[in-house]
């Protein structure tokens, strides 16, 4: 396994319940600030295997990403279980939700 995929698993295991991270804010966390969509990838393929907490990842707009209905549904779903207040357009509030580290925190 590649170096940036092992920090990015390991990165979004660290998502604490009922909060949230950006596909971008992981990639650049993960060291390849261009690689939101490696992290799709990795959440597609290795979520299952590594017992990834996949719906704590949204996109950059602070929204569910999942288009199809019934994988929109179960993000929201699971976020709302954890306390998180999602839209029904799927809009998560990234200043009350978003988890950072304390890397990011500094900044």
């Amino acid at each position: 396994m590649r170096p940036f995929t092992e920090r990015a698993i390991s990165i979004i295991a660290g998502i604490p319940e009922g909060r949230v991270m950006t596909y971008g804010q992981i990639a650049a966390l993960a060291g390849s600030p261009r690689g939101a969509r490696q992290i799709v990838r990795i959440l597609h393929s290795m979520s299952k295997k590594h017992k990834l907490p996949w719906h704590r990842v949204i996109n950059a707009k602070g929204r569910i990403g999942l288009m199809d209905d019934e994988s929109f549904l179960l993000q929201k779903m699971y976020l709302e279980g954890e306390g998180v207040a999602v839209s029904a357009e799927g809009e998560i509030d990234l200043a009350q939700y978003q988890h950072l580290r304390a890397s990011e925190s500094e900044e």
